[in-house]
């Protein structure tokens, strides 16, 4: 008899697990709301829903977020699957076409033979069958309060925003010009120059814009990697100039440098919509569309999707969880995704995958021997369940979580192949375990 498992949230972390429980001959009943009622983000009814981004980030090796997909790689993602198949230009970034993306995924889960995806809320937890929580940062308020009984105070939240995304056809292409900021060879991003008046009469136009009010049990508590741009217009113009409207390595058809650039990225294979770049905001929808309307070529601008900010739940998981990614006061119920602490697109997915082989192990009567500090999701495991941290904080993927082999190696390229070298250390361990793949 095939041995079951229910997920709960059939977002990146939710489908990587059914797909490596699925691939392991695990019966897996996916539970997902958002057919019926979908929170303030999304859009469509497939799963695995990309919303603040369309991009999983640098391709490079040396970059930890190029690192952690070729570990999600070795380990069957269905999520990097997906991205390598739907690809759209994004520079030195995978960026995909986000209903491509999600509709590959979403035909993959919903047609494997070991995977029934059940669209229904779930308000309570059936603590006596194995579980996987992967609900996201956006629980549904049911979800969460059944949560919050059994955790009490040990949950917390960050306010975490979305960028505007506009028609290609409405950017007035005379005014603005095609470049890359790490590959000049290939021009794939338009840039919207800003001279110097420019620049700071946009700047002053985001510091004094009119905001969305807060709820009254909200705090002004951003994840750093996402902070809304009118807050970061009030911090300094110069972090605005040395972040997300950095001119550097961008220079216009005649080789000459803006004082301030703001980039668009190809948001769909079809090449008609385009986001802005690290312009995550708050702002009213009528003064987004008021402000950015007064950037070079964006005059008649039409914007599809409006930039949002949502309350983003997740766990002091150190408190919660042990490095299973199991609560610790009961080890049927594992946690996956954005939950447990992790921030980002694929550090959500690749929690997931973690999370989906601890529950293999579980079911074996066994333990999982855990993938090392050396390797980028072992290293993110170790973050997020330290008993050190006395209060988690939501944490990317970086080379400065990673054990290095020689701590007097700088060289960031050891970091892949250390982390490589180690990935199939764990396969090797754990071959009795699971398989990788189909």
């Amino acid at each position: 008899m095939l041995k079951e498992v229910n997920i709960i949230g059939a977002g990146l972390a939710g489908c990587e697990a059914a797909y490596t429980l699925a691939n392991n001959n695990i019966k897996v009943n996916l539970f997902e709301v958002k057919k019926l009622k979908k929170n303030p983000v999304q859009k469509t009814d497939f799963l695995s829903e990309l919303v603040c981004s369309n991009t999983l980030r640098s391709k490079s090796l040396k970059n930890a977020a190029g690192i952690l997909k070729a570990e999600m790689q070795a380990l069957g993602s269905i999520v990097i699957e997906s991205a390598l198949k739907n690809t759209v230009p994004g520079d030195d970034a995978l960026s995909v076409d986000r209903i491509g993306f999600s509709e590959y995924i979403t035909s993959k889960i919903e047609n494997h033979p070991l995977i029934q995806v059940i669209y229904e809320e779930v308000t309570k937890i059936d603590f006596s069958k194995v579980t996987i929580i992967c609900t996201g940062p956006l629980t549904t308020s049911a979800m969460n309060a059944e949560i919050e009984k059994y955790l009490n105070k040990d949950k917390l939240f960050f306010l975490d925003a979305s960028s505007p995304i506009i028609t290609k056809d409405s950017i007035d292409m005379s005014k603005v010009f095609w470049a890359n900021r790490h590959n000049k060879e290939s021009k794939e991003q338009i840039c919207i120059p800003l001279n110097e008046k420019q620049f700071h009469d946009f700047a002053d136009e985001l510091k004094n814009a009119e905001l969305v009010e807060l709820k009254s049990f909200e705090k002004e508590i951003y994840f750093k990697g996402c902070q809304p741009i009118e807050r970061i217009a009030k911090i300094s113009k110069k972090v605005l100039l040395n972040g997300p409207m950095s001119s550097n390595n961008l220079v216009d058809e005649n080789g000459l440098q803006p004082f301030a650039v703001v980039q668009l990225r190809q948001d769909n294979a079809i090449d008609t919509l385009y986001n802005f770049i690290g312009f995550q905001t708050n702002i009213t929808w009528p003064e987004q569309k008021r402000i950015l309307a007064k950037l070079p070529g964006l005059e008649k601008l039409n914007i599809i999707r409006y930039g949002v900010m949502h309350k983003n739940y997740y766990l002091n998981s150190p408190k919660v969880l042990n490095s299973n990614l199991q609560l610790k006061n009961n080890k049927n119920i594992f946690l996956a995704g954005q939950l447990t602490g992790v921030e980002g697109y694929i550090e959500s997915a690749s929690s997931g995958i973690l999370c989906a082989l601890n529950v293999i192990a579980y079911l074996a009567n066994t333990k999982l021997k855990l993938p090392n500090r050396k390797t980028m999701i072992g290293a993110l495991n170790f973050y997020i369940t330290n008993p050190k941290h006395k209060q988690l904080k939501p944490m990317k993927c970086n080379l400065g979580i990673l054990e290095q082999e020689n701590k007097n190696s700088k060289p960031e390229f050891y970091s892949y192949e250390q982390s490589q070298k180690n990935i199939k250390l764990f396969v090797e361990k754990n071959k009795l375990i699971f398989k990788v793949g189909k």
